[in-house]
């Protein structure tokens, strides 16, 4: 992009490596200049917290705040009863409304970390497009809305075309998510005067969409800016890990192993990642990105740190750089880690090694510990584990014992109560 941004906020966007695509770079930045800016990301309410592959959306909604616009967090109440096919290979399953309520809920916890939400006149809102979504007249809908969108342009855009190309089933539920996406951004503009919709690089398309819809119906100018779709330098989706989604709240991923999953970012990552996920200055970014032999370590610390003081608060982060210290530095047990209690009467008359593994989270099934144990990598308190069917009483559990899978992998079994 030629274009140098005069505004805080796309320069910090451009710095940071925020910027995928914008749809008018010299008319944004003018608009950014002119007074508080409110811009938008949706997301849809398909599970009770949002993950890590999030991140760069909420961090962009963040930084909008802090250079003094206004955020909105647009929940998908509406759309989730639809599904957004966008580079997927089959439809989502879809969720009552009780199930959509208690996920905003959920994701809204989320937020209240990131983002203000207020008296200040750039207080960020969420807002559900069910308010909107739920009441539509068909008749009146298709009359007024969809006469503006061309089927063959539709069908032009990568996310419908990829499903296509792949012969595989796009139902007309879903083909008309890209228009009830675009009158959410024309329902924005109308209620809030939203000028500007932000999202990832797959959504380029939908954006576009809600822009010449705001265009057609009520002649205004919006814009439209979108982040990479971003990958590990081992080409993994982030947020996604071999034992799945590295969720946002507390309660579904504990702040030690999200801070462990920071900690054990590739080397080649954490520049780009200290510029993304955290508030550190540039310079420092890029001064921890370049460190090399054991210092990189350290960086992957100060990583880990700031984006779980965001995430979950400066005690957590606090508690978790000390429970891993203790973990690997001393070999003790640290009181972070994610702890399995059983009681006397679950363990009865004893519970296997392979099964304290399963119970504990750390492998999935008593095929994965067996694999685990045969390739050396289970240690109850630091001593390789070599028999599955090792077993442990009440008696043995009752001081807590440090379970690991391979190096950077714990938790903690102990007797309840």
């Amino acid at each position: 992009m030629t274009h140098q941004p005069k505004s805080e906020f796309l320069r910090v966007m451009h710095e940071r490596g925020f910027v995928a695509d914008c749809t008018d770079p010299e008319g944004l930045d003018q608009r950014l200049l002119q007074g508080i800016l409110p811009g938008y990301i949706g997301f849809d309410a398909t599970a009770p917290s949002l993950h890590v592959g999030s991140l760069i959306q909420i961090m962009m909604l963040r930084w909008l705040q802090k250079t003094g616009h206004k955020p909105i967090v647009l929940m998908g109440g509406g759309t989730t009863k639809v599904g957004d096919p966008s580079f997927r290979a089959e439809e989502r399953p879809l969720l009552t409304p009780d199930q959509i309520d208690a996920n905003i809920a959920g994701i809204r916890r989320v937020f209240d970390r990131y983002l203000d939400f207020g008296d200040a006149p750039n207080a960020a809102i969420m807002v559900n497009n069910a308010e909107w979504l739920d009441d539509l007249n068909y008749l009146e809908f298709l009359r007024d809305i969809g006469r503006h969108f061309s089927v063959n342009r539709m069908l032009s855009f990568e996310s419908v075309k990829s499903r296509l190309d792949r012969e595989q089933s796009l139902s007309f539920l879903e083909f008309n998510y890209m228009i009830l996406q675009a009158y959410d951004f024309l329902e924005l503009h109308r209620r809030y005067g939203c000028d500007l919709q932000m999202g990832g690089s797959d959504q380029w398309g939908n954006i576009v969409n809600g822009i010449e819809l705001v265009r057609r119906v009520m002649g205004d100018e919006v814009y439209g800016l979108t982040s990479p779709l971003l990958t590990t330098a081992d080409g993994r989706k982030m947020g996604k890990t071999a034992e799945g989604a590295v969720w946002l709240n507390p309660d579904m991923r504990s702040p030690y192993e999200f801070w462990q999953f920071w900690r054990n970012t590739a080397d080649a990552d954490v520049g780009r990642f200290l510029k993304l996920y955290t508030e550190l200055p540039v310079e420092e970014c890029e001064r921890l990105g370049a460190l090399g032999g054991a210092e990189i370590n350290e960086a992957k610390i100060i990583l880990a740190n700031e984006v779980t003081r965001l995430a979950h608060g400066e005690e957590a982060a606090r508690a978790a750089e000390a429970t891993a210290r203790e973990v690997f530095e001393k070999g003790g047990a640290g009181g972070a880690l994610p702890t399995l209690e059983l009681s006397p009467e679950e363990i009865g008359d004893g519970i296997s090694a392979a099964q304290l593994f399963v119970r504990s989270g750390l492998v999935k099934s008593g095929k994965e510990a067996k694999r685990l144990i045969a390739d050396h990598g289970a240690r109850i308190d630091d001593r390789p584990v070599t028999d599955p069917g090792e077993m442990f009483t009440a008696e043995d559990l009752a001081t807590p014992r440090k379970l690991s899978a391979g190096k950077k992998r714990h938790a903690l079994v102990r007797l309840a109560g």
